[in-house]
């Protein structure tokens, strides 16, 4: 009597080849491939131009929006942040005053990921200026706004310098700061520094 011959499982033999893909991934340029698709370089033609106006390392732009909204132009938070940057409406009427006062522009614009990219922009800008380029205190007045950041400085549990802050008081301060600084790194390691 024959017995048929038994035929690998078909869910081994896809994994196997998933292992293979894999494996050729990492191998030379594999792994910087997918560190680019982990960490892209979306809307660059707004990112690059807004961050040459500004004067600003477009990698941080990059990890702001990466960190704010994994790059969807249609995001909102809990809080009613909006956007690629995800900016508030009190947040955006005070940089609208600064670089559009007497543009037919609104909160809703914010979905568009020029317009948010520009706002945005302009509002990193003015946090790395005020925290004399400090990415991680500039990050957190991103996040946690610039009134709250100089309340801290005035701490010396939390800065030294009352320029900048050595330590996040807050749970998810600290966790967006962390974030922000990753996300940075890695864009300089795949892309370079500019």
């Amino acid at each position: 009597m024959n017995t048929p011959k038994k035929r690998p499982h078909k869910g081994l033999v896809a994994a196997l080849c998933v292992l293979l893909v894999l494996c050729a991934l990492f191998a030379g340029d594999g792994a910087r491939a997918l560190g680019r698709f982990a960490y892209p370089q979306r809307y660059s033609e707004y990112v690059t131009y807004y961050a040459q106006k500004y004067e600003i390392d477009p990698n941080i732009v990059y990890s702001i929006i990466r960190t704010e909204s994994g790059f969807d132009p249609a995001a909102q938070s809990d809080a009613g942040a909006r956007g690629l940057m995800q900016m508030t409406e009190d947040t955006f009427d005070w940089v609208k005053t600064k670089i559009a006062p007497t543009e037919a522009v609104g909160f809703d614009d914010l979905y568009d990921p020029e317009t948010s990219v520009r706002f945005g922009t302009y509002l990193l800008a003015v946090c790395l200026a005020r925290y004399g380029g400090d990415l991680s205190t500039a990050a957190a007045a991103y996040h946690s706004g610039i009134g709250q950041v100089d309340a801290l400085l005035e701490d010396a549990r939390y800065s030294s310098d009352g320029q900048t802050l050595f330590s996040f008081p807050y749970r998810q301060m600290n966790h967006y700061v962390n974030k922000v600084n990753a996300s940075y790194q890695r864009y300089c390691s795949l892309y370079g520094e500019p």
